[in-house]
């Protein structure tokens, strides 16, 4: 019998909780039989919203939680005082190997502080980086840090690039993923004080593909398939993307209905571009894992609709399948600048 894959969701985080959490639960059991997928929050409203579906009752499960973290609470504070919250009940299910894996599109500070203080860093594991994957003209590339650190070490950095790697590699099937570091310019002598003192160190790493530098123009072309930074310069370019591609997507659409001509040609191109722009959707790709953890937690949009929500659930199927934190736990635990 094939082994499910346990996933616990958090179905009152995000804007559009639980009604897309929930749909996109029942679309992830539909596409896949191997994952068993537990709803966490409140069990009349979860409820509520499964009963309006069609689905597999064995694959999915509701978990009750009373308390939700808001957004604007204080992370460390809501951990503590929100036991019954469908964040650290989630996480505390994958501390207990109850699940394999959380999904939440909550509180990014909650996740983060109850990621590292329940479920716990993988020893050898300085930092625990967000990763997510962005779209490029070559497919996808893997930045990271985009949240998690924004004051981050020389030693961090070089993990993040090992990490990067290994889920590159495995996840994706990527062979020998080349890894860059966010730069001002492609010369080994430019930079901050960060990245002039992180450069070198991985220049000299062994387990990575080193690339050099890289622009952050040269970020949508795909130059390289692991995009280090910290957490700061990660967010503002991730930001800065997601805010980029949907203003062109707008701009696009607008020019198309400006005139009957256009309209005509739109009609005649709309196939190919609509799988052009769906290279370029960010959902497409789940959400961010937060490597280097005990277990599994990945990070969707607050906004996240259903079809993130589902393809962040399939995510974390790959992950399992290719023991990721056994094969981050073998390279970093035995790192020489583990503390």
């Amino acid at each position: 019998m094939q082994e499910m894959i346990k996933v616990a969701v958090d179905a009152m985080g995000g804007d559009y909780a639980p009604a897309e959490m929930v749909k996109g639960a029942i679309n992830a059991v539909t596409l896949r039989r191997d994952i068993k997928v537990y709803l966490i929050g409140s069990q009349d409203l979860v409820k509520e919203e499964l009963a309006k579906h069609s689905y597999n009752g064995k694959q999915i499960e509701v978990i009750h939680a009373e308390e939700v973290i808001g957004t604007a609470e204080p992370p460390v504070m809501a951990i503590r005082k929100k036991k019954q919250s469908s964040i650290v009940v989630g996480l505390n299910m994958v501390k207990e190997k109850k699940a394999d894996a959380f999904v939440s599109a909550g509180s990014s500070g909650a996740i983060l502080v109850g990621g590292q203080v329940i479920v716990g860093r993988i020893k050898g594991v300085e930092r625990p980086p967000l990763a997510p994957l962005i779209p490029t003209e070559q497919g996808v590339s893997l930045l990271i840090d985009c949240g998690a650190n924004v004051d981050a070490r020389a030693s961090h950095l070089v993990q993040f690039a090992k990490m990067g790697s290994i889920y590159m590699e495995n996840v994706l099937g990527v062979k020998k993923p080349k890894v860059a570091i966010v730069n001002i310019g492609a010369e080994e002598e430019k930079g901050n004080a960060l990245v002039k003192e992180t450069f070198p160190l991985l220049k000299n790493c062994p387990d990575i593909n080193f690339t050099g530098s890289i622009e952050a123009r040269e970020i949508p072309h795909g130059k390289a398939d692991v995009i280090v930074c910290e957490a700061f310069t990660g967010n503002v370019i991730l930001k800065l993307y997601e805010g980029l591609s949907g203003t062109l997507v707008s701009i696009i659409k607008r020019g198309m209905m400006a005139s009957l001509r256009s309209k005509i040609g739109a009609l005649l191109v709309k196939p190919s571009l609509k799988k052009t722009l769906k290279a370029f959707d960010a959902t497409e790709y789940g959400g961010a894992p937060l490597l280097g953890l005990n277990g599994l937690v990945v990070k969707t949009h607050g906004s996240a609709r259903a079809k993130e929500v589902t393809n962040s659930i399939i995510q974390c199927v790959t992950f399992s399948e290719q023991e990721i934190n056994e094969k981050i736990r073998k390279n970093i635990g035995t790192s020489p600048m583990e503390e």
